[in-house]
Order: structure tokens, then C-alpha cells, then sequence
């Protein structure tokens, strides 16, 4: 699976406009979790992307500020895992820790 990693504020307000034109997906991880490590191993297996949505990670631990600019850009409370939809510049939804399923997204976005 192909990841945008999120490492400069700007690309926080860029992903939010480009979702004005296409759904984006932000996958919040821990990398001293157990739990985001497996919840981001089992996204990985499961999401096909059919939609071809552009999908970014930000590692909350090494890249903290770009973190909470999502979170409060986003107005979503801050988990992690977390895996956030992105459409028309606004959070339509978002879900944690075993609640994460590549199967589940997909059928989100086709509705989208």
C-alpha cells in the first residue's frame, strides 16, 4: 500500500482542500503501539483502495504537530489508531483501534 506521509503542516491544509475534489484517507499511528501496529498491518491486508483515494499516514509520535493540526483542523478527537475519511473538506468519519477495517472503508467511500 502506497502512503503519503505527513511531515509538514502545509500538507495538512493541502489534504484538506484536495478532499473538495476526491475523498482522502488519514491513518493516525503510533509506532510504539502494539495495538496501531496491528491495526495498520490488518487496513493494510483488507483495503484494495477501488476508489483510488489518496491515503496519508502520520506517525503521532515523530510528527506530533501535523497530529493535533489534524485533529483540530479536523475537529475529531485524537486516537490512535485512528483511521479518518476526508470529503468536501470536513471529517465524514473516523474510527479506532479494532473498529478499523479495510472492508468496511471501502463501502464508505463507494458512497461517497
Amino acid at each position: 500500500m502506497k502512503w503519503i506521509n505527513i511531515t509538514e503542516s502545509s500538507q495538512v491544509k493541502d489534504l484538506i482542500a484536495n478532499s473538495n475534489d476526491k475523498a482522502v484517507i488519514i491513518f493516525k499511528h503510533s509506532p510504539r503501539c502494539h495495538i496501531s501496529k496491528f491495526a495498520l498491518r490488518n487496513f493494510e491486508a483488507s483495503f484494495t483502495n477501488p476508489t483510488g483515494v489518496d491515503c496519508y499516514l502520520v506517525d503521532v509520535v515523530n510528527n506530533r504537530l501535523q497530529s493535533m493540526e489534524v485533529k483540530e483542523e479536523l475537529d475529531v478527537h485524537h486516537e490512535s489508531p485512528q483511521l479518518i475519511i476526508v470529503s468536501k473538506g470536513k471529517a465524514v468519519f473516523n474510527t479506532s483501534h479494532e473498529s478499523i477495517d479495510g472492508v468496511d472503508t471501502e463501502k464508505l467511500l463507494l458512497r461517497l
